[in-house]
Formats: structure tokens, C-alpha cells, sequence
């Protein structure tokens, strides 16, 4: 939405203002009766209230402060989203990690944090290039947004990492277990799926490194690290395979 500038709302303030005064003065002038010069001013003053009020609100606030909330809300976006993917970036994943661990304690429900790293990602870069890089980048994410739950969070770490966030899986330990491993598991064959690029298909895998998040007291910082050892270790097995943290 184009935003509108001081001058403009000066602008416009003045038009409107002249222009009630205008038909005030028309107006006073075709009556049949004449006032004293305070009834006059009176009139004239609730006369201009009547008519400059709404016509200042719908054509200098309301645009003015329509314009305004939509850049803020550009800039808190673009404060939060990753520029290329579109996901949540790292100040987003932390806010949203420490409100998932802060749930799991306060409502005794287990989730998970899912870090992936794409295995090949560096031979496509550079090989191919890196708008061939960005393509596939902006294509996982996409898979990732289609393929969570709508209460599930995906966003991007840095580079070829990504991370889902993943709430209400069950009280027990094992069978929490088991969903995220399924859900995991399901990413990497989705991960799998062979990227087009300008008629070239590009293969790659995906290292998934899981932590889940019980009823322990912890911070983003060291559920995001643990979830990225387990992911490391995944990495160090071949790749393409998915090993949970174990403390």
C-alpha cells in the first residue's frame, strides 16, 4: 500500500479545510437572515467540525494510519521470516522453541525439535550454481510448509539447515518417539524427491537430527545444539538417516 508523506497530510488538511470553509461562507451568504458576528462564528466553527471531520479521517488518517500498520507489519515480517524461504528464521524459531518447551512443561504433553541438513547441498551449488542453490532452498521449504500440521512451526536456521518444531505429540516418552520418527522419516523421502531445475533434476538427501522436548527444564539454545549433535551424527552415519539426541 502506498504510504502517504507529512506534506501530503498537510496537503489535504488545507483542501479539506478550504474547501468546508467554502461552502460555510456560500452557505451563510444565500441565508434570508443575518446573525451577529459571534452566531456567526459559531456557526461557522460547528458548521467546518461537521463537515472537515469525517472527510479528514477517511481521506488523511485512515489511509495514513492503514499505511503505517502495514509497514510496521512488513517490518516485523521480514523481522521474523527468512528472506529466501519465506520460513520462520532463527529469532522466530527461538520465540516459538521457548514458548513449545515452556508448553510441554505447563500441559505435560512431549514435543520435538526436527534439525534437518540437506546432504549434497554444496555439489549442487557448485555444479550448478547458486540460483540453482536458492531454487532448491526455496523448494524444500515449501515441502516442509505443505507437509506439517498447522500447529507445527518450519523455519530456516542458516544455509542448508532446517528446523521443524513440533507440538502435542503424546504424554509417553515412546510413543512420542515413535511419531517423530515417522514424521522424520517421511522428510527425508520427501527431501528425497528429485528438484527440477531448468529441465535438470537434482538430487539430494537429508541428515535429521531429532531432540525431543519433554517436562525438563531447558533453553532454546541447548535444545537447538543437542538437536544439532544428533543431526551431526546422522551426518557422520552416511547421511540420509535420522538419529534422535541421547543424553
Amino acid at each position: 500500500m502506498p504510504t502517504i508523506t507529512t506534506k501530503q497530510v498537510i496537503l489535504r488538511i488545507v483542501l479539506i479545510i478550504a474547501f468546508a470553509e467554502f461552502l460555510i461562507m456560500l452557505f451563510l451568504g444565500l441565508l434570508p437572515v443575518t446573525f451577529n458576528v459571534y452566531i456567526e462564528a459559531l456557526l461557522d466553527i460547528f458548521i467546518l467540525a461537521v463537515i472537515s471531520t469525517p472527510l479528514i479521517y477517511l481521506w488523511v488518517i485512515h489511509p495514513f494510519v492503514t499505511a503505517r500498520d502495514a509497514a510496521l507489519d512488513q517490518i516485523k515480517q521480514l523481522a521474523h521470516t527468512d528472506p529466501l524461504t519465506g520460513l520462520a528464521n532463527r529469532r522466530l524459531l527461538s520465540i516459538q522453541l521457548e514458548q513449545l518447551i515452556a508448553a510441554t512443561t505447563r500441559h505435560e504433553m512431549r514435543g520435538a525439535i526436527l534439525l534437518i541438513d540437506l546432504d549434497g547441498f554444496k555439489a549442487i551449488n557448485d555444479i550448478h550454481g547458486h540460483d540453482a542453490g536458492d531454487a532448491v532452498l526455496v523448494e524444500i521449504a515449501q515441502r516442509l510448509r505443505a507437509h506439517i500440521r498447522p500447529e507445527d512451526v518450519a523455519g530456516r536456521l542458516g544455509g542448508d539447515e532446517f528446523v521443524i518444531l513440533i507440538n502435542n505429540l503424546s504424554v509417553d516418552e515412546t510413543l512420542t518417539r515413535d511419531i517423530a520418527l515417522q514424521i522424520a522419516e517421511k522428510l527425508v523421502m520427501l527431501i528425497h524427491t528429485p528438484i527440477a531445475f531448468n529441465t535438470t533434476p537434482l538430487s539430494l538427501g537429508a541428515s535429521i537430527g531429532i531432540r525431543l522436548l519433554g517436562f525438563d527444564a531447558l533453553d532454546t539454545e541447548t535444545a537447538i545444539r543437542e538437536a544439532d549433535l544428533a543431526m551431526y551424527r546422522a551426518k557422520q552415519s552416511g547421511g540420509g538417516s535420522v538419529v534422535f539426541f541421547e543424553k
